[in-house]
């Protein structure tokens, strides 16, 4: 099914479903990113900071990728360098008028004061097109946006338009493609490392706010702000159903807890 017979419009206006557009694929999770592939620096603001860590910058690379050069994680700009040839290919109109607004920035999450954001790790970039940034009540970007955003599906990467807060232009490696670059010994983390499983402080997107909505359900009239972001009162939240749920009090959510909220 081409992506047009999937997308529909309203007037003018495309419009998409975000809980559709990334499939299976789930967004990296800071936890994941710190175990694997090691922290940048060591605290983290609300503006982009240059990277702290040796060991870290050692896994950076730069690359003139074509439209744009961009310095990031080097698994994720060898990905890039495979996901702009296929656009060069296949959507060929489009591909000169990609550009790189960010990529490798040290922070947090926009709007969050607990999240770090994947850019920090160079593994997420958000693009322009004929120079701008941003979807606001711009159907010609958010068109070549919907063109895209299967290319990037297609290499692993989750679009960003599938948070809780729309973000369109956003385009990142996922979990599953962040583990295979350890698993194929891309970042030098142990073969024999455990990683954690359950949604945790540090996580975000569609996971993290189907979380939300039922612990708001279950813990009535307690109420968190349903943002997809899992900062320390989504933690809190669970601290309280661990407890009327007689389960160990982690503050994370595995299995158990989100069986008692009706989740899996």
């Amino acid at each position: 099914m081409s992506i047009h017979s999937e997308l529909q419009t309203e007037g003018q206006r495309l419009v998409i479903e975000p809980a559709r557009v990334n499939g299976d694929l789930m967004p990296a999770r800071s936890a994941i990113n710190a175990a694997l592939i090691g922290m940048p620096r060591g605290s983290f603001g609300p503006e982009a900071e240059e990277p702290q860590s040796t060991t870290f910058t050692q896994l950076l690379e730069t690359a003139d990728l074509g439209p744009f050069t961009a310095t990031g994680l080097a698994p994720a700009i060898r990905a890039l360098r495979a996901i702009v040839t296929d656009i060069s290919l296949e959507l060929p109109d489009l591909y000169s008028r990609l550009g790189c607004a960010e990529m490798l920035a040290c922070r947090k999450v926009r709007g969050s004061t607990s999240i770090i954001s994947n850019h920090s790790w160079g593994i997420a970039i958000d693009l322009t097109i004929d120079g701008r940034g941003t979807t606001d009540g711009n159907d010609e970007v958010m068109a070549a946006l919907a063109e895209l955003w299967p290319v990037f599906n297609r290499h692993g990467f989750w679009w960003g338009y599938g948070y809780g807060v729309q973000d369109a232009t956003h385009f990142e490696a996922s979990d599953g493609l962040v583990r295979s670059w350890a698993e194929a010994g891309l970042l030098g983390a142990p073969a024999d490392i455990v990683l954690p499983r359950a949604l945790a402080f540090g996580d975000r997107g569609p996971a993290v706010l189907e979380l939300q909505v039922a612990l708001n359900a279950a813990l009535k009239p307690l109420r968190i702000v349903e943002d997809g972001l899992f900062g320390p009162d989504t933690r809190m939240a669970v601290f309280a159903l661990q407890r009327e749920a007689g389960l160990p009090p982690t503050g994370a959510a595995p299995k158990p807890v989100l069986a008692a909220l009706g989740l899996v």
